[in-house]
C-alpha cells in the first residue's frame, strides 16, 4: 500500500521538511562511501543500542551519559540500505509538508526530533537488551503521521494498491498503517531469543505515531497561516 500523493493543500513553503529529506539523503551518500567495517563501526557508534543503556543503568562504567544520550538524536539520520532511506523519505515528503504548514517551521523541527526521540525510547523500552543498532528516521516520521491522523483526518491519499490506485481517507490509510505496525511488533516481541533480532523497528514507529498524535495540538497551530495557497 504505497501512497503516491495526497490532495491536502498547504499554505507556506515546507523549508525545514526539504532540509530535513536532504540532510538525511546526504547522510547516507556519504555512508555508502565507507566500506563495510567503516559502516559498522559508525552505526555502531551514533545507533542507539538497548543493550548499552540497559548496562549504564546497572551502572556500568563502561558508557557515559552522554554516549547514550546522544545516539538518540543522531540514530534519526542513519539508514541501512536505500531502500530504507528513500521508503523513509518519500513518506516524509507526503505528509511532513502539511504538518510543518500547521506548526511552523521552527516548532515542527522541534516536534520531528521529539517524536523521534520518543520512538526511539520506545523502541528501547520494548527490547531493553538487545544488541543490534537502531538507526533510521522511521519514529520521527511516524510521529508526522501521527499527527496528521489528527489534523487531517478528511484528507485523501493517492495509493497504489497491487495493481489499482485508489483514492483512501487519510484516517483510514493511517490506521491501516498503524494497526499493522501494532500487530508486527507485538509478533515481534513474542519472538523466542528476540534481544539480538534486527529488522524494523516496529515499537518506534507505535511509539512516534502515538506521541505524534498527541503532541501535535500541544504545539499548536502557527499564527497568519492562510496567508496564500502553494500548490
Amino acid at each position: 500500500m504505497l501512497p503516491i500523493r495526497d490532495d491536502q493543500p498547504r499554505y507556506s513553503t515546507p523549508f525545514v521538511n526539504y532540509f530535513l529529506i536532504v540532510l538525511n539523503l546526504l547522510i547516507f551518500l556519504f555512508e555508502a562511501t565507507l566500506d563495510r567495517r567503516s559502516l559498522n563501526a559508525l552505526i555502531s557508534q551514533f545507533g542507539v543500542i538497548p543493550a548499552h543503556l540497559a548496562a549504564f543503568l546497572a551502572g556500568s562504567p563502561n558508557f557515559s551519559l552522554a554516549a547514550i544520550a546522544v545516539p538518540f538524536l543522531t540514530s534519526l539520520f542513519l539508514h541501512g540500505s536505500w531502500m530504507h532511506v528513500i521508503g523513509n523519505m518519500w513518506f516524509l515528503y507526503i505528509f511532513g509538508d502539511n504538518v510543518e504548514d500547521y506548526l511552523g517551521h521552527f516548532k515542527y523541527l522541534v516536534f520531528y526530533l521529539l517524536t523521534g526521540v520518543l520512538a526511539m525510547s520506545t523502541h528501547v523500552i520494548v527490547n531493553l537488551y538487545s544488541t543490534a543498532p537502531a538507526v533510521g528516521a522511521s519514529g520521527a516520521i511516524a510521529g508526522v503521521l501521527g499527527a496528521y491522523f489528527v489534523l487531517y483526518p478528511s484528507a485523501k491519499v493517492l495509493t497504489w494498491f497491487y495493481v489499482v490506485v485508489v483514492w483512501i481517507p487519510a484516517w483510514i490509510w493511517l490506521g491501516i498503517w498503524f494497526v499493522g505496525n501494532f500487530l508486527s511488533g507485538t509478533a515481534t516481541a513474542l519472538a523466542v531469543q528476540k534481544q539480538n533480532m534486527g529488522g524494523v523497528a516496529f515499537w518506534a514507529h507505535v511509539g512516534g505515531f502515538i506521541s505524534g498524535a498527541l503532541l501535535v495540538k500541544v504545539f499548536g497551530e502557527r499564527r497568519m497561516r492562510y496567508p496564500y495557497a502553494v500548490e
